[in-house]
């Protein structure tokens, strides 16, 4: 086990990334750098755990990264599709974590609902790991925020402009960011603003870290300067019935080469993906050299590790 790993003491659930203050954020991305750099060493660092995914939403990049994870740590996962028929259907949630407690040695789920989280969490006598919900896309931010500090060297101060819905990445991107230091403007219509406690929780660590959480409406005023521009899909999964509306809602706020052209001369643009080119961002943007969407990607598997051993190797 390494010094890094040992140092970090959290939580065991990892549900919002307001488990771990900015020291442990640090020590976190040291790990996630060692592991990716250095493979070979945790092999069998989880050797016999077994751990369960479940997913109430489709998936490419989370599923395959967590289960290559596992397996490269010398663990093994069993994959529960609900994408057809959600958790509490079939048996109330506490019943599904007593049970998955007594088999497994750590829980991912991928939800509709925060709450469903907080009930496995609450119910499991194992880590739950989030790996989305609609209020919080944690592992993604860890992967975004990974991938800028490998390209720039340094979070503290970094600017980056996230423009368009308030939604669960844009929660995480503030959290996340917060606690590294950074400096994030946020731009979205009316009405389609991130969460006020989560902003509230933001600006909160923001003033210990030194960051800086802006939320405006101008995507022109956001994007001047930064150093990194993030945007996501304008309807998420769950929001399809209103994907007219946004649309017509959110056409100011693509990110296209004349918006990209107002950030810093060595801005790198990021996408969680999947990504509806031509909607929130255009084809130009995404498939420039500057574009880190795929190194992104790659980090969920770093970042994904890492996390694993935290939470049951360290």
């Amino acid at each position: 086990m390494s010094a890094t790993a040992t140092t970090l003491a959290l939580k065991r659930d990892f549900l919002t990334g307001t488990e771990w203050n900015p020291k442990q954020l640090r020590d976190f991305f040291r790990l996630s750098a060692e592991m990716k750099a250095h493979p070979d060493r945790y092999r069998g660092a989880l050797a016999g755990s077994v751990f369960v995914l479940i997913f109430e939403k489709p998936s490419l990049r989370t599923r395959v990264t967590f289960e290559t994870g596992i397996a490269n740590l010398g663990g093994s996962s069993i994959f529960l599709d609900h994408t057809s028929a959600r958790l509490a259907e079939r048996e109330p949630v506490r019943d599904i974590a007593r049970n998955l407690e007594r088999w497994v040695q750590g829980i991912i789920a991928r939800v509709f609902a925060q709450e469903t989280l907080d009930e496995l969490a609450a119910n499991a006598n194992v880590p739950v790991i989030n790996a989305l919900s609609d209020k919080f896309h944690p592992c993604q931010a860890l992967a975004d925020f990974f991938t800028l500090e490998e390209r720039f060297g340094n979070l503290r101060g970094l600017k980056l402009a996230y423009v368009g819905d308030g939604n669960n990445m844009c929660h995480s991107l503030l959290t996340i960011g917060a606690r590294a230091g950074a400096h994030i403007r946020v731009a979205t219509p009316a009405g389609y603003e991130p969460d006020a406690g989560v902003i509230a929780e933001a600006k909160r660590v923001a003033r210990e870290t030194r960051g800086k959480i802006e939320i405006l409406r101008s995507p022109e005023e956001a994007v001047s300067g930064a150093q990194a521009v993030y945007t996501d899909v304008w309807v998420s999964m769950g929001q399809e019935t209103e994907a007219a509306q946004r649309e017509v809602t959110f056409a100011g706020y693509q990110v296209n080469e004349q918006l990209f052209a107002q950030a810093a001369p060595d801005a790198v643009f990021l996408h969680c993906l999947p990504a509806h080119r031509g909607l929130e961002v255009t084809e130009g943007v995404i498939d420039q050299p500057r574009s880190i969407i795929y190194d992104q990607a790659e980090n969920r598997l770093h970042v994904e590790k890492a996390l694993l051993h935290t939470l049951l190797a360290s």
